[in-house]
């Protein structure tokens, strides 16, 4: 089999969207030995290949820049390369002017949705929006194959641009194994508690988490809510407040950024774990409280029942009262909650990054 030259626009890696293309590397080391790889990396991703037909460069331009000296610097940094195909790991990362061959991972839509305008003025936000859509509609347009983790996030793509209806895969994406190593208590968190982790940004729906919270005090007088994750801009503009506000805010517990033996501490002691998203590309955080043996309480939007199955109790995540007897349930009904419990383990058997990996390398080769 003759040798191609593909590269991978892996500049999302370090962030918390990135464990996609870290595992699609990981796993393309191990399957494929034949092709030749160039990996594109964030100036601060220290990340280094054990193939020898992968290698590295970095690569200095913005993510999702709208700039045109960044767009066309970006495009001729591409073209010196000479890649018979490029897959960028996340839309729209691709420069306008680049004209080769390329594959494109859309994660979601949640970015259309639920964007705020956060730091910026209102004014450049919009601005923002519309670049935004027009790179995405660009890469859908121009890209030979779309890369999708889910059947939801394929049908949301055809509904906005019906021109993808064929060219379109699914490779679902899978969870970690169980965090391994002993567990460490956190300090001041007792049992019961419902537990969240994960950045407020406003499409997670924290904020009805707490309402929902709220709600079952009135029935679990002893019950805490721990919530874990990066305190980033949205927490202080949304969260804090709400908190605070809180007849039982001596009972939200707001860890912050936990290391992996608390997590795994989090996970194991949790009356159960809540994921109340309004929107989710594949649900990743869900997989992982199976993974380590929580019962899941889940929201029904967008890709979550297809990505849970029947390893979920789930709810309407825009009302706060369906929230909190979703939780009761799991709360007051132990056969319920080890029944999740069994469910999990099978439904995370179900998923496979080598899979997913091993899927996206047949897309390439249909279009070297």
């Amino acid at each position: 089999m003759e040798s191609k030259h593909i590269v991978i626009d892996a500049r999302i890696r370090p962030s918390s969207t990135g464990r996609y293309a870290d595992r699609l590397l990981e796993h393309l080391q191990k399957i494929d030995k034949v092709n030749r790889y160039t990996i594109l990396l964030d100036p601060n991703d220290t990340w280094e290949p054990e193939s020898k037909n992968f290698v590295t460069k970095v690569c200095p331009y913005r993510k999702f820049s709208f700039n045109p000296i960044d767009q066309i610097s970006f495009a001729v940094f591409l073209s010196n390369l000479k890649p018979d195909l490029v897959h960028f790991t996340m839309t729209p990362q691709e420069p306008i002017f680049y004209r080769g061959k390329r594959v494109t991972t859309t994660h979601d839509l949640t970015m259309l949705r639920y964007a705020r305008a956060g730091r910026l003025p209102l004014w450049v936000h919009k601005l923002r929006m519309i670049g935004y859509r027009f790179l995405l509609w660009y890469s859908h347009k121009t890209s030979q194959q779309i890369i999708v983790p889910t059947e939801f996030v394929r049908q949301d793509i055809i509904s906005l641009h019906s021109f993808t209806k064929n060219k379109i895969t699914v490779t679902l994406e899978s969870s970690e194994p169980p965090i391994s190593g002993a567990a460490k208590k956190i300090k001041n968190i007792n049992k019961p508690y419902i537990f969240h982790v994960g950045s407020p940004f406003p499409h997670k729906n924290i904020d009805r988490l707490i309402d929902a919270f709220v709600i079952l005090k009135q029935k679990h007088s002893n019950l805490r809510l721990v919530l874990a994750g990066k305190k980033e801009y949205f927490f202080d503009k949304l969260i804090n407040e709400k908190i605070n506000q809180s007849q039982y805010k001596d009972d939200i517990f707001v860890t912050g950024f936990v290391e992996d033996s608390q997590l795994k501490w989090l996970y194991e002691n949790a009356a159960c774990y809540v994921l109340p998203s309004l929107s989710e590309g594949f649900g990743l955080p869900g997989l992982e409280a199976m993974a380590h043996g929580t019962a899941l309480v889940s929201s029904n939007a967008t890709c979550l029942p297809e990505v849970y199955g029947d390893a979920a109790t789930y709810f309407d995540p825009q009302d706060t009262q369906s929230m909190a007897d979703a939780i009761n349930q799991v709360l007051t009904d132990s056969k319920l909650a080890n029944k999740l419990r069994t469910l999990g383990h099978k439904r995370i058997a179900c998923f496979s990054w080598e899979k997913m990996a091993k899927q996206t390398l047949t897309e390439y080769r249909k279009h070297l």
